[in-house]
């Protein structure tokens, strides 16, 4: 069948529908109905899309996407210096502050997936070790999602905190892990606020040694 759109409407769609959990034909309904908007509205679009990545940095510490290095919230001395979130993405850390977490946080950038040739290696795993070298933190919380991806990299970074332990690199740090109020397999960006909350609440003692 003949094309009958134009090649700028097809170039938008085609881009649109490259985004996560966007098909062709949302894709084309976006499309039209960003041709209905003024073009006032359409030149807010288009550079909105110019800045999202300027004047972004990754912050040294936590990893968090940010305007400043570090970001605001590791330079909030008013924030528990003691007690660290683990979380795989930057989503996740809105999530955490819509439960009203008052600790620090550090974004491992992931999972660990042999099934997508995602390692620890490519993880902010050594990064996370290197940070509790400071001394300053107790309890490390891992937030990482209830999915098996989710699971095996809590695992693992409970094996590394506990192995670095027995080395003497590390003292003092007490694992958990968040349960309550999560349903295995559900994505931590998608609890509510209330959920969340009840999941810090009784979170419990995370170690896999006898």
């Amino acid at each position: 069948m003949k094309n009958i759109l134009p090649r700028s409407v097809e170039a938008m769609s085609a881009l649109l529908s490259t985004l996560p959990s966007i098909g062709p034909k949302t894709a084309n309904r976006l499309t039209f109905f960003l041709l209905g908007r003024q073009e006032g509205e359409l030149d807010e679009f288009g550079q909105a899309f110019i800045n999202l990545k300027k004047n972004l940095v990754t912050c040294s510490k936590c990893f968090l996407i940010s305007e400043t290095d570090p970001c605001i919230i590791c330079q909030d001395k008013s924030r528990e210096q003691d007690k660290l979130v683990v979380v795989e993405e930057p989503l996740d850390v809105l999530a955490m502050e819509k439960a009203h977490w008052t600790g620090l946080y550090h974004v491992l950038g992931g999972q660990i997936s042999p099934i997508n040739n995602v390692s620890p290696d490519d993880l902010k795993i050594k990064e996370l070790l290197m940070r509790l070298e400071s001394g300053n933190i107790r309890e490390v919380i891992l937030a990482t999602d209830t999915v098996l991806e989710g699971e095996a990299t809590a695992l693992y970074i409970d094996e590394q905190v506990n192995k670095a332990q027995k080395e003497g690199k590390l003292k003092g740090i007490k694992i958990t892990r968040i349960a309550r109020g999560l349903p295995v397999g559900g994505d931590l960006e998608y609890a509510d606020e209330l959920t969340l909350a009840r999941a810090l609440e009784g979170r419990r003692t995370y170690s896999n040694r006898d």
